[in-house]
This record gives structure tokens, C-alpha cells and sequence, in this order.
């Protein structure tokens, strides 16, 4: 899929500064990616559901508490000898422990599903991730669209000027009547006009591209050759469907949901744990000192709670329906996706060819209206209206030709390929198994690889 060579050549460089750092696509896509807020708060969301597996790792560990308190009592008895006071101040401490040993693999089902979540929160990055790209080629390609149409209008003002300056000396000799000035002035007003919106949108193209890449642009240079892409509409849908996050995303969902039901069955059932109590205590100003240790297990489980357990069941299988339905929602969505993508790019292309033509024409028109006006054979409205065509068709073509980008790169998020590992910015990626690898064990702080997350938070800034 190309563009023909006279259509690429309108796209020519921004009307900014020559000494302007000359931009090129991938640029402005890779510093999109490096200074994406949104891809940092889903990192963020990434690394919150990482820690989900940690907390249910935890459940299958022992549970160490400690208790401390300090006990004052009062007390007055009186015995055959007088009153007698029986105040004390005692001290205890003590520390309790807890291991699961048996569950019906409840804690274990609860962590199969957090990783679950962990792969469908990852795919949703993914997702983000090329939202932020397409939205940084849009940015560029709009831009450059802007650009080109102020250019042009600038030009054509140029003409006008031209033409009016003419139409008043033809007056002047009587070749032309006032009519033909009015004329001739009134496309020059509606000339600055056009100029004024066409500015207007090229500073709201650039403020995008602000908010898009997380700078202003430079001199942005026309991009290469299109990405390439299948011609055949159907095996494009095919691949969607087996890669694209959103679909991956979903059956990730429906795992997870799947497994909740188990949770869900297996906590009604009994559960096994060795206990352990270790106590002291001791009177303050006394002498008497107590300690007691007991090592034991303890088996427990549901008899009646009012129906929660049940629902909680109920509810768990609905959900997986629902995720189901979302599954099938989303594989109809992407396949459309994919077919509407392609549909815009090869309108867009067609588009290009037809303004490819127009220009070729409207210029030949415009060329020959203009030499039959000098010999009298048309007036100054018909080469007004000819040069109106003329701007109306490079505009076209300038805008069919950015319409053809933007479509193109529309189709590779289709397909599930617009990420910066697919493109090859040559920017440094994010490892999305890299933080959870070192917390999917439940490290505690003062371990090892506590210490190691300390240090990779601190370089993330989080710490």
C-alpha cells in the first residue's frame, strides 16, 4: 500500500523556524511512549495488581502476632487481723502463630486467579500503551495536515493580493469594470478568513501534540513509506483476534472468573491450622511469674451464615457469565475494528489518487482561465473561481494524504501491532514481569529481596 510519489510530494516541511530540530514520526512516537502519564498510572495499576498475588501468597505462610498489656487491679479484703490491700500491677506479654495446613486449596485458587489478573492487567497496559501511540500519530499527522493548509492558504492570499492589485490597474485603463475589483476583493476578505481558521486550527493541532507527545514540536519532517500491512481484510481479522490485548485481556478475565467459582466453593468447607501461644506474665513489685506455651490443631468450618456463602457463589458464577458475554463482545469488537480500518485507509488512498487528479486538473484550469483573461476572453470572477478550486484541491489532497497515515497506523492498533516493541522506536520498554517477579513470593521488608524492591521503588520514585 503506497501513496503515489506527486501525492507524497505536497507533504513538505512545517512552517516553523529553520533552526527547528528536524522531527521525524518515530520520534515524536517514542517520546510519546517515555512521557505517557497515562502508560505511568497503568504501570502503577500493573504494579498494584502484582502485589494481589503477594497478598494471597501470604495466606499459605505463618501468621506471627504479638500481644503486650498491662494490667492494674484494685482490690481491699478484710480478714479477722484488719484490712488488707490486695492492689497489683501485673505485666504479660505474648505471641500467637498460625499455619494454614489444609483448605480444600481454597488460598492456592485464590492465587491462580490473582495471576490471572496480573496477565489481564498486563494486556490492558498493552492496550493503553497503543492508545497513547495512535494518539501521538494523529497528533503528528494533524499537525503536519495544519501546517501544509496555512502554507497554502498564505500562498493563495499571496495570489489574491496579486490578482486585486491587478484588477484596480486594469480598472484604472478601463479594461475591467469596479465590479470586477469588488469581486476581487471580496476573495481577498474571504481569503484572510480562511487563513485565520486554518491558523486557529494549527494551534489547536499543536497543543494536542503537546498533551499527546509532552512537548511542542520541531520541524516536523514527512514520514517515511507506510507501515506494512496485510491486504487481506479477513486474515487481519484473524490475527486481532488471537493478539490483540483487549481480546487477550478478556480470556484472562474469564480464567480468573472461573476460578473465583472454586474459591467461592471451597469456602464452605472446613479448614485445617496448626496453632501455637506462647505467654508470660509477671507482678510488678512481686514474685509472682507465670508462662505458658501451647502448640495445637485447630479444624473449623462453616455450619450456617445466613446465606452469604451461597450468594457469594451465585454471584461468583454470574460474574463469570458476564465475563463470558464480555469475551464475545469484545472478539465482534475488534473484528469490526479491524474491517473499519481498512475501509478508512482505502477510502483515504482512493482519496488521495482522486486529489492527486484534482490538483493535476484544477491547475491546468487555472493555468488556461488566467491566460483567456488577459486576452479578454474571461472575466475576474472566472479566474477567482478557478483559483478557489485550485486551493480547495491541494487542501484536499494534503488532507486525503494525512488521512492515509493516520488510517494506516489505525489499522495496526486494529491488529493488535501498534505497540513500541512492534514499531522499533529504539526506546528502552517496559519489563512488565520485572516487578512482579519480585514480589510474587511475598518478600518481607527485611529480607533480601525486600531490600531489592526497596531499590527498584527508589528508582521508580515510589519509595
Amino acid at each position: 500500500m503506497k501513496i503515489g510519489v506527486a501525492g507524497l510530494a505536497v507533504i513538505v516541511g512545517l512552517s516553523v523556524s529553520a533552526t527547528a530540530r528536524a522531527e521525524t514520526l518515530a520520534d515524536a512516537l517514542a517520546d510519546a511512549y517515555e512521557h505517557s502519564g497515562l502508560l505511568e498510572q497503568n504501570r502503577a495499576l500493573l504494579r498494584a495488581a502484582d502485589e494481589d498475588v503477594a497478598i494471597a501468597v501470604s495466606g499459605l505462610r505463618p501468621i506471627i502476632n504479638w500481644t503486650a498489656d498491662l494490667t492494674r487491679s484494685f482490690g481491699r479484703n478484710r480478714n479477722a487481723n484488719g484490712t488488707v490491700n490486695s492492689d497489683s500491677t501485673d505485666v504479660n506479654v505474648g505471641i500467637t502463630g498460625q499455619l494454614l495446613l489444609y483448605d480444600f486449596g481454597r488460598t492456592r485458587l485464590q492465587i491462580e486467579s490473582q495471576k490471572e489478573l496480573v496477565l489481564a492487567t498486563r494486556q490492558g497496559l498493552i492496550s493503553v500503551e497503543q492508545q497513547v501511540l495512535q494518539r501521538a500519530v494523529a497528533a503528528f499527522m494533524n499537525v503536519r495536515r495544519n501546517s501544509e493548509v496555512v502554507a497554502i492558504r498564505k500562498n493563495n492570499l499571496r495570489l489574491l493580493t496579486e490578482e486585486l492589485r491587478a484588477a484596480k490597474d486594469r480598472f484604472e485603463v478601463g479594461e475591467v469594470t469596479r465590479t470586477d475589483v469588488a469581486q476581487a476583493e471580496a476573495r481577498l476578505a474571504n481569503a484572510r478568513s480562511g487563513l485565520a481558521l486554518a491558523e486557529g486550527d494549527l494551534v489547536q493541532s499543536i497543543e494536542e501534540f503537546r498533551a499527546a507527545v509532552g512537548r511542542k514540536p520541531g520541524n516536523l519532517v514527512p514520514p517515511g513509506r507506510l507501515p506494512r500491512l496485510s491486504g487481506d481484510v479477513e486474515a487481519a481479522k484473524a490475527v486481532a483476534v488471537r493478539r490483540h490485548p483487549d481480546m487477550l485481556q478478556a480470556q484472562h478475565n474469564v480464567a480468573a472468573a472461573d476460578l473465583n467459582i472454586e474459591v467461592a466453593q471451597a469456602a464452605m468447607k472446613p479448614t485445617v491450622n496448626l496453632t501455637t501461644r506462647l505467654s508470660a506474665g509477671e507482678e510488678i513489685g512481686g514474685s509472682d511469674y507465670t508462662r505458658n506455651g501451647s502448640v495445637g490443631v485447630e479444624i473449623g468450618g462453616p455450619i450456617y451464615q445466613g446465606g452469604r456463602l451461597s450468594a457469594a457463589t451465585r454471584q461468583a458464577m454470574a460474574q463469570r457469565d458476564a465475563q463470558r458475554g464480555a469475551l464475545h463482545v469484545v472478539r465482534h469488537q475488534v473484528q469490526q475494528n479491524v474491517g473499519n480500518a481498512y475501509a478508512n485507509l482505502r477510502a483515504a488512498q482512493a482519496a488521495t489518487v482522486a486529489g492527486e487528479e484534482g490538483v493535476r486538473a484544477a491547475t491546468v484550469a487555472f493555468r488556461g482561465v488566467r491566460e483567456e483573461a488577459k486576452l479578454g476572453a474571461r472575466t475576474t470572477l472566472d479566474v477567482l473561481d478557478t483559483e478557489q478550486e485550485l486551493l480547495d484541491a491541494r487542501a484536499n489532497l494534503v488532507s486525503a494524504q494525512v488521512d492515509v497515515y493516520i488510517a494506516a497506523y489505525s489499522v495496526l492498533a486494529a491488529t493488535g501491532e501498534l505497540t513500541a516493541k512492534d514499531l522499533n522506536l529504539g526506546v528502552q520498554t517496559y519489563d512488565p514481569t520485572a516487578y512482579y517477579n519480585l514480589v510474587k513470593d511475598a518478600p518481607v521488608k527485611r529480607s533480601k529481596q525486600g531490600k531489592k524492591l526497596d531499590r527498584v521503588l527508589r528508582a521508580l520514585g515510589k519509595n
